[in-house]
């Protein structure tokens, strides 16, 4: 296997008249962190199981940790960890009940030791004895992401692994993904929660299943060409109203005392504020990633 743990191009899948996935053609490297954006419906999903082996693409081709996505499905579902949104485990076994489940599924020599080792690793020692179904959302995420890298893959694929999950535990989340990332373990992310998609070494956004933005999130949200003007001060709920309907405005959010306004013409923007008259403090400022997405998301529902 080389450097990249996933080399795919081409891919398309569609289920009956709908287009799920349309020449998708994505390369990862070992190591990375990627994390993949987009709308519900964008084709996270669906590409995420046909990496994995769990849905055979209707066109394209391509490898995933080193086997032929094709021919080599059952070979690449042995190899990569996959974490769904929803938690599988079984509600009515201990977390270390679910943990030899696991190793014993995947057939593994010393699966007392690899299950003690693990436990040990994320932190469940205190709750092994404990039923999932008694785990908190942050345990029971924790809880399956070990279930998901017990069997030491080389690929971990994660959708949307935090969803509903408090602040804490998603940050605690993280940790663990990037403390595996530094020991060689490759992760594609989907997700919706922007300080995640900051986390990742590149970001892969996507709309109407097909690739339309990719790199660090740094480089996103500089070759966007978003422009950003900020007001504070009182009564921005009304003017923030009103500039939702101005001309080259595509977004007036609040946030706090200071009120938003994004869009790509720069000279609409600035004729747009001079209307509203004065009373509030204009600046320009640079944009975050949650602005692009939400510019991203925009431009997917213009295209609809």
């Amino acid at each position: 296997m080389n450097d990249l743990v996933i080399d795919v191009s081409g891919l398309r899948k569609r289920f009956g008249d709908l287009s799920v996935v349309e020449d998708l053609t994505l390369q990862v490297k070992r190591g990375e962190i990627c994390g993949f954006l987009g709308a519900n419906g964008s084709g996270k999903t669906t590409t995420i199981r046909m990496l994995c082996g769990l849905l055979e693409p209707d066109a394209g081709e391509g490898t995933c940790i080193g086997f032929d996505i094709r021919r080599q499905a059952h070979d690449i579902r042995r190899n990569v960890g996959y974490m769904t949104q929803r938690f599988s485990l079984y509600e009515d076994l201990t977390a270390f009940e679910n943990l030899d489940f696991v190793a014993a599924v995947f057939e593994m020599p010393d699966r007392q030791a690899a299950v003690e080792a693990i436990i040990e690793r994320m932190g469940l020692k205190d709750r092994r004895n404990q039923l999932a179904s008694q785990l908190s959302g942050g345990w029971k995420q924790r809880l399956a992401l070990a279930a998901c890298v017990l069997h030491e893959p080389k690929l971990l694929l994660l959708d949307e692994p935090t969803a509903g999950v408090d602040v804490k535990a998603r940050r605690e989340f993280w940790d663990l993904i990037h403390d595996m990332a530094a020991d060689g373990l490759t992760t594609l992310v989907s997700t919706h929660y922007m300080d995640e998609a900051e986390r990742c070494s590149r970001i892969v956004y996507l709309a109407q299943g097909r690739i339309v933005v990719q790199g660090s999130a740094t480089s996103v949200v500089g070759e966007s060409g978003l422009v950003i003007f900020e007001a504070i001060g009182d009564g921005i709920d009304a003017v923030a109203r009103r500039m939702r309907q101005a001309p080259g405005v595509e977004a007036a959010g609040v946030f706090g005392r200071a009120l938003h306004v994004a869009g790509m013409d720069r000279a609409a923007l600035a004729a747009a504020i001079e209307s509203q008259g004065g009373g509030l403090e204009w600046r320009e400022v640079e944009p975050k990633l949650e602005d692009v997405f939400i510019h991203m998301l925009s431009l997917d529902e213009a295209r609809r």
